[in-house]
């Protein structure tokens, strides 16, 4: 029997900025015992555009819709992930959404389709020993967004 054929997956990010708070989805490592959290959304599926699919993502992930997408990077991330190795095409966004700026900051999220929770983290809390923003260059790119919509 032969092993699954490796493929590069492109997916699809999305931030959303509230004050110094994001939106990002928590996740575990569990063979590595690691937390870490990124950017909510998923895969591309053939014959839609990275923001189509991002859209449809929100709309699956958090019932939620989008009012505004703006691309902020397309970058390459090889990863490991309990014991796999992982290789993607992240489109990211910066996004708007009138129902998640209605949610309470402090409100706990769920992503239905995986049970992964979700919710509005400080910036300031993003720790590359306890708590990583992945892909890691999205820490960089975060920022700068960040210091742009606050300046």
């Amino acid at each position: 029997m032969s092993a699954q054929p490796r493929q590069i997956r492109n997916i699809a990010l999305g931030f959303m900025l509230r004050g110094d708070r994001v939106l990002v989805s928590f996740g575990e490592d569990r063979l590595r015992g690691s937390r870490f959290c990124r950017a909510v959304g998923g895969g591309i599926e053939f014959g839609e555009s990275a923001e189509q699919a991002l859209r449809r993502e929100f709309r699956e992930e958090l019932a939620v819709e989008l009012e505004a997408v703006r691309a902020i990077g397309v970058l390459e991330n090889l990863f490991e992930y309990e014991g796999r190795q992982g290789h993607e095409i992240v489109h990211l966004f910066m996004i708007e959404s009138v129902q998640l700026s209605e949610t309470e900051l402090d409100q706990p999220l769920r992503i239905r389709d995986t049970g992964e929770a979700a919710g509005w983290l400080p910036i300031s809390e993003f720790d590359e020993a306890s708590l990583p923003l992945y892909p890691q260059e999205c820490q960089q790119i975060l920022l700068a967004e960040w210091r742009r919509a606050s300046s």
